[in-house]
């Protein structure tokens, strides 16, 4: 029975370093407080934006980041800690934790390790501010195409001031 119970700790423990390596943003969360119906509603608001939100035990996850040298998350790990994988956008976990965090004030971000590197939960915070890559991208389209736009403008008006002059 001893042998199962260590078996069933390593896979875990492999489950947990799987998900480390694949996930481009990881935020851990303190939950304690949290009832049944805002903690459906947090899953909820998690997996329609694509992120896996899991809840282990503090010792098997840090046993994992220490197999990966991820040993800053480590300080983290104490009382009862949920961690949400986002495996698309870095960022997008930390935005939704930290919106549902305004209104359930027993939910409190502790840090995340984004594309690999730590953060605590003031830089959680202001990571949480930065808008969605598609976002991103259309307002730099936006600005690419702003100038263009009235440089084709001034050239129709050019056009049209010439045509009636003539």
């Amino acid at each position: 029975m001893l042998s199962n119970n260590r078996q069933l700790k390593e896979a875990k423990v492999a489950e947990i370093k799987e998900k480390l390596e694949k996930a481009q943003g990881v935020v851990l969360s303190q939950y304690q407080g949290l009832n049944v119906e805002d903690d459906t509603l947090l899953r909820k608001n998690l997996r329609e934006a694509g992120v896996e939100y899991k809840v282990y035990k503090n010792t098997l996850v840090i046993l994992a980041a220490r197999e990966l040298g991820i040993e800053g998350i480590v300080t983290h790990l104490k009382g009862s800690i949920s961690i949400a994988f986002g495996y698309e956008e870095p960022t997008v976990a930390a935005r939704i934790l930290n919106e549902f965090a305004k209104t359930h004030k027993k939910l409190e971000l502790k840090a995340a390790i984004i594309q690999g590197e730590i953060f605590d939960a003031a830089q959680v915070n202001q990571l949480a501010s930065i808008p969605p890559r598609n976002v991103l991208i259309a307002k730099l389209l936006g600005s690419f195409k702003a100038p263009i736009s009235n440089l084709a403008y001034v050239l129709n008006s050019i056009k049209e001031q010439k045509e009636l002059a003539e």
